[in-house]
């Protein structure tokens, strides 16, 4: 059977990395965070002192830069690691999250990392979550759904998270960071945040896990001809 590619995009704190995590375990697919790696980027900026309006340092540190995904038998899921180092935590605290937009905006991050996902996932049998997967990325994905759920549930679930981990966050700054987030992905000059003209939309404000899971699965399988 013919392995597709699907592409996952949507707003922050929407469930894609869950939806794709869950969608790539039932299907045997690969799943190509693509988030965690612009955060991971992000991260080396940070710990670097990168200065991302400095166009030349920015391309030279890229140079410096390995992302790699490793699967973790105990979690079922794929960890994040930088430069051979384990960072899946550490890319998912406020001070990365709080500048990861700026750092996706910039073209030549963008250029560096769609090349890389486009070699990861062109013989198909991929799920990628991201801003741009099915517009740029990959514009002619077998099946591109695009997530989206109400400001407050996404606060709420972006918070919990959070504080589930140990960190010492106010859900009034995780409302200011996707605030802020939207924003920059969705006005961002090059493949901003939208929505395919030939996506399927999954709003789970409402919805479990369970069932946004079976709906997208469902969507497979039509695709497929199952």
């Amino acid at each position: 059977m013919s392995k597709i590619i699907i592409a996952i995009d949507g707003y922050s704190s929407c469930g894609k990395s869950t939806l794709a995590r869950g969608l790539a375990k039932r299907l045997n697919y690969v799943y190509i965070d693509t988030g965690a790696m612009y955060r991971a980027t992000t991260l080396y900026f940070l710990n670097s002192n990168i200065d991302i309006t400095d166009d030349k340092a920015v391309r030279s540190a890229l140079g410096n830069i390995r992302i790699d995904f490793h699967y973790n038998a105990q979690k079922g899921t794929s960890d994040t690691y930088l430069n051979g180092i384990y960072v899946e935590d550490e890319i998912r605290e406020m001070r990365v999250s709080s500048m990861v937009s700026q750092v996706s905006v910039l073209l030549p991050v963008r250029g560096f990392l769609v090349d890389q996902q486009r070699a990861m996932g062109e013989s198909g049998g991929v799920i990628l979550d991201g801003r741009d997967i099915g517009t740029h990325v990959f514009p002619n994905a077998e099946l591109k759904i695009f997530m989206t759920a109400d400001f407050d549930i996404r606060t709420k679930r972006r918070y919990d998270e959070l504080i589930s981990k140990g960190q010492t966050v106010e859900i009034e700054d995780i409302a200011e960071n996707l605030k802020m987030r939207d924003h920059i992905d969705s006005t961002r000059k090059h493949s901003p945040l939208r929505k395919a003209t030939d996506a399927s939309t999954i709003d789970n404000t409402q919805l479990s896990m369970t069932e946004q899971l079976e709906l997208a699965e469902s969507w497979v399988k039509e695709c497929l001809k199952i």
